[in-house]
């Protein structure tokens, strides 16, 4: 039985790369919705970009809606020095050829949501967590009915966007801590983990000689120079590894742990505290993924990401 989700996301190249892993694993996958949130570019640019990489993937049955403008508290800081102005730096996609869906992103994850059966629906968030936060807030209903959140967030070691926080929970630790409170099933995908998923040059040349728009864009996303780059020799493949879990959860390794959100404006804001080795003696809110085997993840990625037109 294919697995009924909703793709939460701010496009950014990698959360582009899982959307289209996504499109291409509809045996696997039942993608209900992409709903946007304000993250690496603002909310009207990540909206566009979703919809851009729709239409590159030949997914216009799939609707897109627009969701929250910023988080829950905090200004909202964004990454065009890591994604570029618009976010998808090195794609060259064209405009979109339709518009988002009407209806606010959190209102949609809601409506799906309630009219699933119990445990029926997957939420996949790709970046700051404030539209489910909204959704759990709003409507606490909708809570028997998620099967899982699988997300990208946190780390157990140094952040990326300060030396204590990851990007999407640095952003919004107000709607993380909602989220990690929420009491439901929850993997979470942090830098430990994803920063061992690192696409090097010979599968980024495979990529590019798929001779598909797919994959000269994901080439161009993965070929561009990458000012503010962190370190690493290739490109970190942070959000396909919530999708390619769905998918292959056999490739990933992991354990349960308490974690707890840093909510205050210091310069501890959005660290994730991960129990990994339980001193804290607290029951686990979380599936913490610790490892992750790479190469065997690119291989069956490019395997699936071919299919695409």
């Amino acid at each position: 039985m294919r697995e009924a989700i909703i793709i939460d996301t701010d496009p950014g190249q990698d959360d582009a790369v899982a959307l289209l892993l996504a499109f291409a694993s509809t045996d696997r996958l039942d993608l209900r919705a992409i709903t946007t949130v304000a993250g690496n570019v603002p909310v009207a640019q990540t909206t566009i970009n979703a919809l851009r990489i729709r239409d590159l993937g030949g997914a216009d049955g799939v609707p897109v809606h627009a969701g929250a403008a910023g988080p829950l508290i905090f200004p909202l800081e964004t990454a065009e020095f890591v994604c570029g102005p618009d976010g998808l730096a090195g794609t060259d996609l064209p405009e979109p050829r339709g518009a988002a869906t009407p209806g606010h992103a959190v209102e949609a994850i809601i409506a799906i949501c309630r009219a699933a059966p119990d445990d029926g629906i997957t939420l996949c968030p790709l970046g700051p967590l404030t539209n489910l936060a909204l959704a759990f807030r709003l409507a606490p209903d909708i809570l028997p009915k998620v099967r899982r959140i699988v997300l990208m967030g946190g780390a157990i070691g140094l952040g990326n966007m300060t030396p204590a926080a990851e990007f999407n929970v640095h952003v919004d630790p107000h709607a993380a801590a909602i989220v990690l409170g929420c009491g439901r099933p929850i993997v979470m995908f942090g830098l430990g983990v994803t920063l061992q998923a690192i696409v090097g040059h010979e599968q980024v040349a495979r990529i590019g000689a798929l001779g598909t728009e797919t994959g000269r864009a994901i080439h161009g996303m993965l070929t561009r120079p990458r000012p503010g780059g962190l370190g690493t020799a290739g490109h970190p493949m942070h959000d396909p590894c919530v999708i390619a879990f769905l998918i292959w959860p056999e490739l990933f390794a992991g354990r349960d742990c308490f974690v707890e959100i840093e909510t205050g404006a210091g310069p501890l804001r959005g660290r994730t505290t991960i129990d990994w080795n339980g001193r804290l003696k607290q029951p686990a809110n979380a599936h913490v993924i610790g490892s992750v085997e790479a190469h065997a993840l690119f291989e069956r990625m490019i395997e699936r990401l071919a299919t695409l037109p």
